[in-house]
């Protein structure tokens, strides 16, 4: 299964301190930028609206 990553538009294209995501079937997948290849941590949809709602960065599309 192919994984497309996306990153804020806010990120610029500077490089830097970015996160990336990723949509999965069951999860969301969340990586540094930095380190493609290294590790990637999973969450819940849910848990991740959560996080992003406490975060102040609202979310669009997330159920």
């Amino acid at each position: 299964m192919e994984i497309n990553w996306r990153k804020s538009s806010y990120s610029g294209d500077q490089g830097g301190q970015c996160v990336e995501i990723a949509e999965t079937l069951a999860t969301v997948a969340v990586r540094d930028s930095k380190t493609p290849a290294g590790p990637i941590l999973t969450i819940e949809p849910a848990a991740f609206s959560t996080f992003v709602a406490w975060t102040g960065g609202g979310v669009t599309g997330a159920e």
